[in-house]
């Protein structure tokens, strides 16, 4: 695994979608896009979904008033990410259609290497600035995805850092492309890694002592690291029990990071979270301080 991964972790950006509904929540996941963007040299396409005119209100008037409206942000969006980051190639993309529909034509189209979404609601996935449907973005997306949560505070100026980063796995099929990103993020910003399993709480008739199961996970995390990779993103790994979500969190907490990785894999057509359950994704994603960075399989 460890030769596997050194082979592997210098990946490609080329192209990344940034999901967006002219939001504040939009505003805070806007820096990331683009500073991910100018580091991997990749075009940063801004796309916003529309409602299809059928659908409009009966009024002669409101649809007209409507689309200048959205013609006016899309014009803004374009004039804000050109003088805020003059070094990205960038466009603003309007398509018709549902958040998930149009976001996944879009990164199909332009063969994404990355999704960029930014959420409000904080009691759940579910309460997603861009409505319930875009769940289906983080769950569906063929390419990795990252969430900045309601919890994370912009900084000033809407500086983009990954300075620590927290990686987390359970040793799933999605664990070693997840560690290939959490270790090339690491190198491209010269960010310190924390690598991070939790031991749920022993069941019943379990014949492996706690320390017998704490040395492997150690011995495994340090083996998703390449050897080179040890000299400048000094990584730590670390194993804990309990919950593996308050864990997560907690660890990224304690190290003050700004960016977390996790694993996803697709299932029976469905993506869903593999090494970290559904709902440790969920409880992840919208209490994080940081951006999430979930990678398939």
């Amino acid at each position: 695994m460890k030769q596997e991964l050194a082979i592997s972790h210098r990946i490609q950006l080329n192209n990344i979608i940034f999901a967006t509904d002219f939001s504040t929540a939009a505003d805070a996941a806007l820096p990331f896009a683009a500073r991910i963007a100018r580091s991997f040299g990749a075009k940063l396409y801004a796309v916003h979904a529309k409602m299809p005119e059928n659908y409009a209100l009966p009024s002669t008037e409101v649809w007209p008033a409507a689309i200048a409206q959205l013609e006016e942000k899309k014009v803004e969006l374009t004039r804000n990410m050109y003088n805020r980051f003059p070094n990205v190639e960038s466009e603003v993309l309007i398509g018709e259609g549902s958040v998930c529909g149009v976001v996944e034509a879009v990164a199909d189209e332009k063969k994404a290497d990355l999704i960029v979404v930014g959420t409000s609601g904080r009691r759940g996935i579910g309460k997603f600035v861009l409505g319930s449907v875009a769940e289906e973005i983080l769950r569906r997306a063929k390419c990795p995805v990252l969430t900045v949560g309601p919890y994370y505070e912009m900084e000033p100026l809407g500086e983009a850092k990954f300075s620590k980063i927290v990686y987390a796995t359970n040793f799933g099929e999605a664990s070693p492309a997840a560690a290939a990103y959490a270790v090339a993020f690491a190198e491209e910003y010269q960010a310190h890694l924390t690598l991070l399993h939790v031991i749920e709480h022993p069941k019943v008739g379990e014949l492996v002592s706690p320390h017998e199961l704490e040395a492997s996970a150690i011995e495994l995390l340090r083996g998703l690291v390449p050897q080179e990779a040890e000299l400048w993103c000094e990584p730590k790994a670390i194993v804990l029990r309990g919950s593996p979500a308050e864990r997560i969190l907690e660890t990224a907490e304690k190290e003050k990071a700004n960016l977390i990785v996790m694993g996803v894999r697709e299932a029976k057509g469905v993506a869903r979270a593999t090494h970290l359950p559904a709902a440790v994704l969920h409880q992840v994603v919208s209490q994080a301080t940081c951006p999430v960075l979930t990678v398939r399989a």
